[in-house]
């Protein structure tokens, strides 16, 4: 569960440092584009990671 929360807080990070790449105004077109495209990538995986968690904590739930 710890590798988990890692990869998530990780994910998190990642896209955070995209966002900062994205604001800086002299970025060019082509390293924005690449940037936006890995940032999204980033959070489509975070966004996984806590629909895998909320399945399980239901299926915890639903166990008591």
């Amino acid at each position: 569960m710890a590798k988990e929360t890692e990869g998530f807080e990780s994910k998190l990070e990642s896209a955070k440092k995209v966002l900062e790449t994205l604001m800086n105004p002299e970025i060019t077109l082509q390293e924005s584009l690449k940037a936006y495209e890995q940032g999204m990538s980033e959070l489509a995986t975070a966004q996984k990671m806590l629909e895998e968690a909320e399945i399980k904590i239901n299926e915890i739930k639903s166990k008591q």
